[in-house]
């Protein structure tokens, strides 16, 4: 096992064990744009983290896994403070596993299985003894796992690079974006469906639906999430949040 150090350079694939367990705890961190050999299970235990791939933006709330197959390019963008745990597979133990990026619901097994996982010693045998029935609890868990709606599809229209640029700030009403773009609200939606599988309004609210966890992780009330996602009031934002996730804010955040 390696406590990372925020400064610390780690590369998984330079390790001759079939599982490479880590923990960190990251603050305001930066991972760049990087990919490996391995497939990754990222565990936020507290904090949120962002992860950007090729034409999708994924967030990691938290007591959620994100499951990166190998070879995918990914960065991981953490804020404030993270507490993670990170386990690293060679490709032969992802065959079953998903072929594609997700995020999934962390059971209490899966929870309890990871810990011991990311204290283990680089050398240990993960053929025999309680490492075997750790390591085949863990991909069991992990291919059985509920995935959670935690992607948002990227459109890569040119015509759309400055929303895109953008993503930080809460997605300009349709009649804005048509300015913005010099673009027709049809064109607009036949963009989004052929490249999102959704509509321009879905996608906005999804947006919506994914920034708000992440304030509401890393520590914003439920009034400054309301203002910043361009809600009328607090009321209008929890029926929003009740609607999309069939919880409260506050019950989510329990």
């Amino acid at each position: 096992m390696a406590w990372l150090d925020a400064r610390a350079r780690f590369d998984p694939d330079s390790y001759p064990a079939p599982v490479i367990g880590i923990a960190a705890i990251l603050g305001d961190h930066d991972s760049g744009v990087h990919q490996h050999q391995r497939g990754q299970l990222l565990f936020t235990r507290h904090g949120c983290t962002r992860i950007t791939l090729a034409q999708q933006l994924c967030l990691l709330p938290p007591s959620r896994a994100a499951w990166i197959p190998p070879g995918v390019t990914h960065r991981a963008v953490m804020q404030q403070s993270v507490d993670y745990r990170s386990i690293y597979l060679i490709p032969p133990l992802c065959a079953e596993l998903p072929q594609t990026t997700c995020v999934i619901e962390v059971s209490p097994l899966l929870r309890a299985v990871l810990e011991p996982m990311a204290d283990a010693d680089f050398d240990s045998d993960w053929q025999q003894g309680k490492f075997m029935h750790l390591l085949g609890l863990c991909l069991s868990e992990i291919r059985d796992a509920v995935h959670q709606p935690m992607l948002l599809p990227l459109p890569w229209d040119k015509r759309l690079a400055p929303l895109l640029a953008t993503l930080e700030q809460l997605p300009p009403e349709l009649q804005v974006l048509e300015r913005q773009i010099g673009a027709s609200s049809r064109t607009i939606g036949r963009i989004f469906q052929r490249e999102t599988g959704m509509g321009y309004q879905q996608w906005r609210q999804q947006w919506r639906l994914m920034r708000a966890i992440e304030l509401l992780a890393t520590g914003r009330n439920i009034s400054c999430s309301a203002f910043e996602l361009g809600f009328a009031s607090d009321s209008a934002f929890i029926a929003f949040f009740k609607e999309m996730t069939g919880v409260t804010p506050g019950v989510w955040l329990k």
